[in-house]
């Protein structure tokens, strides 16, 4: 855990790989999710608290392919897993990784 971490930091602007957490204070929901789709990555966001109006907000506002809310647990098997941005082209796991390799066809007869 690394408080007070200024946004410039490489810390805040590069992807992390590993088990930190920056803890920085904030004013709105909306400011955090500025300054979380500020850098060019985004395969998984994490945010804890109690409000599910908060949790609706975070899922819905920060641009990460899987957003994990009171729980870092954000890949099972039976779900798509990827990102967004810099951090990944494409889905893998779940339906949606199965898709690439499928060709779909629309056929019509009268």
């Amino acid at each position: 855990m690394v408080v007070d971490v200024a946004d410039d930091s490489p810390l805040m602007t590069e992807e992390p790989f590993g088990p930190i957490a920056p803890i920085v204070p904030f004013g709105t929901i909306e400011e955090v999710a500025h300054r979380a789709n500020a850098v060019t990555y985004g395969l998984a966001s994490y945010a804890f608290t109690r409000s599910h109006a908060t949790a609706t907000a975070v899922g819905s506002l920060l641009e990460s392919g899987m957003v994990g809310v009171n729980s870092t647990a954000v890949s099972t098997p039976e779900t798509p897993f990827g990102g967004v941005k810099e951090s990944g082209y494409g889905i893998e796991g779940g339906i949606e990784g199965l898709e690439g390799y499928t060709v779909k066809k629309f056929v019509v007869e009268a």
